[in-house]
């Protein structure tokens, strides 16, 4: 079971929430791009830029058929559809509002919270730089970056 599977808030309420949640905790440089493959919202907090990426799924992964094994239409698959992107924008929503909600309560600092989404000075997010090293370190058992993860030395 998804988060907000049965939402029937527009993708377009949710991302106007996103902007308007992230001006009111002082971002500032909000950019956003909305392609028929993903979401992306990108702004500046702190002194840090963010990147959030939503993929939206594609109509090839609606299943064809119900419950009942009845053939969906294209439309009700195009609902289908929809549905699974109001879903996934309403948690985009939430997801953001509880990091700044961990930042303001002090949980955790805003670099903490955000730091896989922190866009780095060639375009990439730290996730996207560091997610294939500690991939390999945990298959090889290894440390693949200097540093990254390593324990102390004797």
């Amino acid at each position: 079971m998804s988060f907000a599977e049965n939402t029937t808030v527009a993708v377009e309420r949710s991302i106007s929430e996103i902007v308007t949640l992230v001006k009111r905790a002082g971002a500032s440089q909000i950019g956003q791009m909305d392609e028929e493959a993903f979401y992306a919202i990108q702004f500046t907090l702190g002194d840090r830029m963010i990147r959030f990426r939503l993929p939206w799924p594609k109509l090839d992964s609606v299943p064809t058929h119900n419950g009942r094994n009845q053939a969906l239409t294209r439309q009700q698959r195009l609902d289908k559809l929809e549905q699974v992107k109001r879903s996934k924008a309403r948690a985009l929503l939430l997801v953001i509002k509880a990091k700044l909600e961990s930042v303001e309560s002090g949980i955790e600092t805003l670099e903490q919270a955000f730091l896989a989404n922190v866009v780095l000075h060639g375009g990439q997010t730290v996730y996207d730089r560091i997610a294939e090293p500690i991939a390999l370190e945990y298959q090889t058992g290894r440390p693949t970056v200097a540093g990254l993860l390593a324990g102390p030395s004797a």
